[in-house]
């Protein structure tokens, strides 16, 4: 079985490839929950992937809101971004220290629900980078501004009313992407304000079964997720229903939100701000990068 969108990752090989053609913007969007007690910004600034940047996604936020990681206005995203140096017509490639799981998803979906379509992970992470003998660097500097222009797009996005009310309609399947002791509520959550337990309706599809821990964090392939989501049958989830990813988990669920779009099998939507009609990934492809091969500049 082969990925029905392969250009949403890309591998070492690639970017090691194409680190110095010009368009190519590498962002290093590592996080660390509080309780890790470590500094991912620092951890940057201490070694990362030559030419990258840091992306906060503790800055590239709404602060007007106590709620952390909330979508930031278009406005706020344009000027975060432009002041890193990327523009509209740039390729964006994502990557943290924890092999993608967090917040190199978190920033790839942010890119798409701010319009850019041009943007990938690579597949592994920090830790598939270093793995491989990639080069690294302790060197940064400041990045010449751009001019990023970022339009919403809300069919990715959902409002915490929203999924209240599927709750009702059941129209959307929602994939909570913890642990399965967090989704049963006999785990601590690891924000002391979060309560326990799971939205009603929803199915555990803990992400940790979506990538290979033994093979630095890269995706699985294709035939090992599908076998993954078969729990979705033994439920009664049809598989032409739309799926929603969870409000609670800071980036865990749009890791399940980049496999399930490679998949194609379904449409899919993610909280945050008010939603609309949802489209398939069939129309919206995301085509701006090949997996393999020189990406030739413009």
């Amino acid at each position: 079985m082969d990925y029905a969108n392969p250009e949403a990752l890309v591998d070492t090989e690639w970017m090691a490839e194409n680190l110095d053609v010009p368009g190519v913007r590498v962002i290093d969007a590592t996080y660390f929950l509080p309780a890790v007690e470590r500094s991912a910004e620092a951890e940057f600034a201490a070694r990362h992937i030559p030419g990258a940047v840091f992306f906060d996604i503790d800055d590239i936020a709404d602060s007007s809101t106590d709620l952390p990681h909330m979508l930031p206005s278009a406005e706020k995203f344009s000027a975060k971004v432009g002041a890193l140096g990327i523009a509209n017509g740039d390729y964006v490639v994502a990557y943290d220290a924890n092999g993608g799981a967090l917040a190199a998803v978190r920033a790839w979906w942010m890119f798409r629900v701010f319009g850019h379509d041009k943007v990938a992970v690579l597949n592994g992470g920090l830790p598939k980078w270093l793995a491989d003998g990639r080069p690294m660097e302790s060197e940064t500097t400041a990045p010449a501004g751009a001019v990023f222009t970022a339009i919403m797009d809300p069919s990715l996005v959902r409002s915490a009313e929203q999924p209240l009310a599927n709750i009702e309609t059941g129209a959307e399947q929602v994939a909570d992407a913890r642990s399965p002791e967090r989704f049963e509520g006999t785990a601590p959550e690891p924000r002391p304000s979060a309560r326990a337990g799971h939205i009603p309706g929803s199915v555990s599809l803990p992400y940790t079964r979506l990538m290979d821990q033994d093979r630095d964090f890269v995706i699985r392939p294709a035939g090992e997720i599908a076998a993954a989501s078969l729990r979705w049958a033994s439920i009664g989830t049809v598989p032409s229903s739309p799926v929603a990813a969870p409000v609670s988990p800071p980036a865990s669920w749009r890791l399940v939100f980049t496999y399930w779009e490679r998949m194609m099998w379904r449409s899919m939507t993610a909280p945050g701000l008010n939603g609309a009609t949802i489209p398939t990934p069939q129309s919206r492809p995301n085509s701006a990068l090949p997996s393999i091969g020189k990406l030739e500049p413009n």
